[in-house]
This record gives structure tokens, sequence and C-alpha cells, in this order.
């Protein structure tokens, strides 16, 4: 979960410096680029560059000390409840298998498995695509004890299988792929980007010259009327070549994020693309290169679409609250303990984040897909699917 309290603190010396370093590194990719790089390219660079991105130099990125909370972080019963809809979607395979894309600390792994141990419904594989060494080590350390106890092989992974049995989980994944920033303004259509001017990075425009994109952007856009918002074919291309590899299983995607209809409302006009440090919110994406987080929506519409070109069918689409309040959450909570003990009050605390409508529980959706004779069904209380 992302906050939205200004300003953000200000960073130590040693950030500051950091920060400086990925500021050259875009300054150098800008030149070779002839002046200015679409806003994609630059977000990549920022979260990814090799030594240097948030997601792969060792900053602290989740918890109190980090810039986020996820919902894994919050309590394990958040995880324990994914796991009974993971159980279902494994009874369906014949591998048993499950892939975590972006494992983030590890949480989400170790209450999973802990739950399917529980269950006796443990996977017989669980593997974990990551990019960063440094969350590779966390994840190996929060994961150790469950995976002994519940006798798991996990596995990690530097690439994508080719072939897929069993389900595939992203959880907060998809919101962090580089999006393309388009604008509308007087009837024409730019890209957004960063140029190097004035000695600094500056968000900048140029006309957009993809036609593919426009044809995209012309159709989600509503009419009329300057707009900005952002069209994420990296995102459905992951999720297409998921698609395609997977044979009998599922894919579950939890983002935050909304059906088309919603994404591109006319009052949604400037997008959603944020960034994120220290638990605070910023509209500028230029904040502090290298240190903040940078995420968009997920267009679930478009997902779905995807999918189901690439052969998978939409088993269900949920609020996050109706996934969780379906899959046992608030079962789980009741088991925690006394009412009036401290491990329920923290534990009732985190459940009612998730699933409030003012905090998570809205905002945040669950998309489950599946194989077209897979027999898999969401266990949330309401589909919605009818709303992509």
């Amino acid at each position: 979960m992302k906050t939205f309290d200004p300003p953000a603190p200000v960073p130590d010396d040693d950030a500051k410096a950091h920060s400086a370093r990925v500021v050259a590194y875009v300054r150098d990719e800008i030149a070779r680029a002839g002046g200015f790089i679409p806003l994609a390219r630059y977000i990549e660079l920022v979260l990814y560059a090799p030594g240097l991105g948030y997601y792969v130099a060792g900053a602290r990125k989740f918890g109190a000390a980090g810039d986020f909370v996820t919902g894994p972080e919050l309590t394990p019963l958040y995880g324990a409840a994914v796991a009974r809809q993971l159980e279902a979607a494994l009874a369906a395979t014949s591998t048993r298998d499950i892939i975590e894309l972006g494992a983030g600390s590890g949480a989400l792994a170790a209450s999973v498995l802990g739950e399917l141990a529980r269950r006796d419904a443990v996977p017989v594989r669980y593997r974990i695509l990551e990019v960063s060494a440094e969350l590779r080590t966390r994840q190996r350390e929060s994961i150790a004890a469950a995976a002994n106890t519940s006798g798991v092989d996990v596995e990690w992974l530097d690439r994508l299988p080719g072939r897929i049995e069993g389900v595939v989980v992203m959880n907060e994944v998809l919101d962090a792929v580089a999006p393309r920033v388009i604008a509308r303004r007087d009837g024409a259509w730019f890209e957004r980007g960063v140029a190097w001017q004035h000695d600094a990075l500056q968000v900048a425009e140029r006309p957009l010259d993809d036609a593919r994109v426009r044809s995209i952007a012309e159709r989600r856009f509503p009419a009329g009327g300057d707009y900005v918002s952002e069209l994420n074919p990296a995102a459905e291309a992951l999720v297409a070549t998921i698609a395609r590899r997977l044979g009998v299983g599922a894919l579950l995607i939890i983002d935050y994020g909304f059906p088309q209809r919603e994404y591109y409302h006319a009052q949604r006009r400037d997008g959603t693309l944020m960034g994120h440090y220290r638990h605070r919110a910023s509209a500028d994406p230029l904040l502090w290169p290298g240190l903040a987080d940078l995420t968009a929506h997920v267009d679930f519409t478009a997902m779905a679409e995807t999918a189901e070109r690439a052969g998978l069918r939409v088993a269900g689409f949920a609020t996050q609250a109706s996934f969780l309040i379906g899959c046992g959450i608030l079962d789980l909570l009741g088991a925690v303990g006394a009412t009036d003990s401290i491990d329920y009050m923290r534990a009732a605390s985190a459940v009612q984040l998730l699933v409030s409508p003012a905090e998570m529980g809205e905002l945040f959706k669950v998309l489950l897909l599946a194989r077209g004779d897979a027999a898999i069904a969401s266990l949330a209380v309401t589909d919605m699917s009818h709303r992509l």
C-alpha cells in the first residue's frame, strides 16, 4: 500500500550521492538518444539499471523502514488467504508448481507455504523469478523456515520457463512495469519523456510517432479535451508471454488499478503515474531518481483481453476485499486468539487495512485467469468480470 502524505523526507548524503550517479547515468542515455528519452525508458533505467536502479541497488524498499508496505507485509493472514485460492488452482494441475514473479521481501511466499503445509496441500516446487540479488537474499532468509517446515523445494529463476504447469502469482508486479505516458493536447498527440535542460532532468514531450500506440490511445482515451494517461504494452506483453507458456493452470494477478472504463475516465485526466519515497507519494517522476519507486495503476481490462487472446479465460475478477473475504481471511483472523489479545488486535488492524473500502479493499483488484479446460474458479464473494 502506498500512502499519500507529503512532504517526503530528505535523503542522507550517501543516498543523495547514489541518486546523483543515477542522474548521470540517465543523462548519458539521453545524450546517446539525441536529447530525449520516453518516460517508459527513464522508468526502466531508474528502477532496473544494473547496480543503480531502485529495485537492484540494495536500498530497503518494503516495510516501515522502506518506501511502502504491501499486503503480505501487513500480516501473514494475507498470504494464508491467498493460499486457499492457490490450493484450489493447484488441485487442477498435474505438476503442482507455483511460480511467483517479483517476490519482494518473501513474505507472501512464506505465509503461502505455511498455510499450504497446514492444509496438507503443499506444491511440489515454489519457484521465484526475481531480478534483484539483494531481494533474493532477503527472500531466502524469509522463506527458509516455511520451506523447511513444508518440505517444499524453493528455487530462484533467472528467466521465465518455456513451459509452465501450475499457478503463476504476480502480487504488485504489473504496477512496476514501465508504461508509456501519452498526452493529447489541442487535438495533437505527444509522448511524455525526459530531457536534459538547464543542467537538470526535465519532463518534456515529443510528437507521438508510433501509429500503433496512437491507435490504442484513440480507442481508450475519453473524447474531447486535453488528456494524459498511461498505456502499458510491456505489461500486456508480459501477461501474453505467461499466458502462452501456461499449460494447465492459472495466473493470479493482484494489484491496484481499474477496469478500462474507470481507468480512462474523463475526470482522471492527469494519469496515475506516481513516485513513492519513504511512505510519501509524489506526482513528480523526477524526484530522487534511483531512490524512489515509480508505479502506475493497472488497466485490468487490457490484461484480461491480452490473456484471452493468448488462450486463457477470465475465471474471476474482484476487489481485494471480496477476494480475501471469500478466501476466509475473517475465519483466519478469528483463529488468531482472544479478541482482547495484542496478537488479535494487531492482526485485526492489518485486516482492516486490507479489506476497508477506504484503504486497500477497493483500490486493489484480483484477476484470476485460467487455461480454458482447467476447472478453476475464483473464491471471491462477488465476481466483477462483467465490469472488465
